[in-house]
């Protein structure tokens, strides 16, 4: 008999996945896991029968609830529902999914909302740290509709602003989790650095990439693909990561010198795929290293556009267009410290009501 589960499904940003309150699932890890795969579909490569869109960047999930931490409005853990394997991580935040959370939220009376617009403290659980998502909400509700455009989506929607407060090293236990701003490994130099997601920076042109390849030529090269993944398991223990063959992160991302009017031009493996635009913690963390003198990034950067108040806007190239970030930093080098990173996403509930799951995932895990 099938058993019905209230959910939302949701484009955030440039992802898309399912918006679910934590109290109604199990509260046991693998059986939570596997009520979560049997949503999705996997493991199927076509994710046929459940909701995953059969590509990473759309077999995702949130899990939303109480804040456990007085600092915040709600909790928000993020899982990376695997496609074509039986396997759920949460070894990773996903900036783009938060930029649903706040809505989400507040539609299911987790949070009051204001009238003009609604700040929403989110914690989010995979790195213990605190991101402000400030909604549009006319009249006390959330408005989704507006005029405000993103790389990678069609159309418009309602600006979401987002902030991040104090995400530096909150995967690795430092911005640099290796000491340094440039390490040599399998004959490259790269740049490790964690503000809010792993990343390895590698310069394209260490590949013989110009960096303008499009995802899925970069996927088809099997020889680079291998090379980087090399390159990736080295890097883990180093980054404080552990063994990584089986985790998402860190994301392993080739930089080049800007194509059109942005400060640098990015192809980013997630760690497996090609991200056809690039995630958002990703972008801020590949920003951050732009400006972080010395490192592989920072090499082939442009320089940025300064504000009023004296942040700097970095566009980060990526194969649909730009991402803007805002960093705020003092310091240089190692000792490069980050006192603001914010960035601009929207939102768009797609779909609400029942999801239907056959009853044997929510019985006890096989022995």
């Amino acid at each position: 008999m099938l058993r019905a589960l209230p959910c939302t499904l949701m484009r955030g940003g440039t992802s898309k996945g399912l918006y679910l309150d934590a109290r109604t699932l199990p509260a046991e890890r693998a059986l939570r896991d596997r009520v979560l795969l049997a949503a999705m579909g996997s493991p199927d490569p076509r994710q046929i029968d459940g909701l995953g869109g059969a590509h990473p960047l759309t077999s995702k999930v949130a899990l939303v609830g109480p804040p456990t931490r007085a600092d915040a409005d709600v909790d928000y853990l993020f899982l990376q529902v695997a496609v074509d394997r039986a396997e759920v991580s949460d070894n990773q935040n996903c900036g783009n999914l938060l930029a649903g959370v706040g809505p989400w939220a507040i539609e299911q009376g987790l949070i009051a909302a204001r009238d003009g617009r609604t700040p929403v403290r989110i914690h989010m659980v995979n790195t213990a740290s605190v991101a402000v998502a400030d909604v549009f909400t006319p009249g006390g509700l959330v408005e989704y509709e507006g005029d405000t455009r993103i790389d990678g989506v069609p159309g418009t929607a309602a600006a979401i602003p987002i902030e991040f407060l104090e995400v530096a090293g909150s995967s690795c236990g430092a911005l640099f989790p290796t000491g340094s701003v440039v390490d040599r490994i399998e004959g490259v130099e790269v740049t490790c650095i964690d503000n809010g997601m792993p990343v390895v920076i590698l310069a394209a042109a260490d590949f013989g990439k110009s960096g303008a390849e499009s995802p899925q030529e970069l996927e088809a090269d099997t020889t680079l693909g291998a090379r980087i993944e090399a390159i990736r398991l080295a890097l883990g223990a180093r980054m404080n990561l552990g063994d990584v063959s089986r985790k998402t992160v860190p994301k392993m991302t080739l930089v080049a010198p800007p194509r059109a009017s942005g400060v640098l031009v990015t192809r980013s493996f997630i760690p497996h795929r090609v991200h056809e635009a690039i995630g958002v913690l990703g972008a801020v963390s590949v920003a951050t290293a732009a400006v972080a003198r010395g490192s592989v990034a920072a090499r082939v950067a442009a320089a940025g556009r300064t504000t009023a108040a004296g942040s700097t806007l970095l566009d980060i190239e990526h194969p649909s267009g730009f991402f803007t970030v805002e960093m705020d930093v003092t310091g240089e080098g190692a000792a490069l410290r980050v006192r603001r990173a914010a960035l601009l996403r929207t939102a768009r509930k797609l779909m609400q009501g029942l999801l239907y799951l056959p009853s044997a995932a929510w019985g006890a895990p096989a022995c």
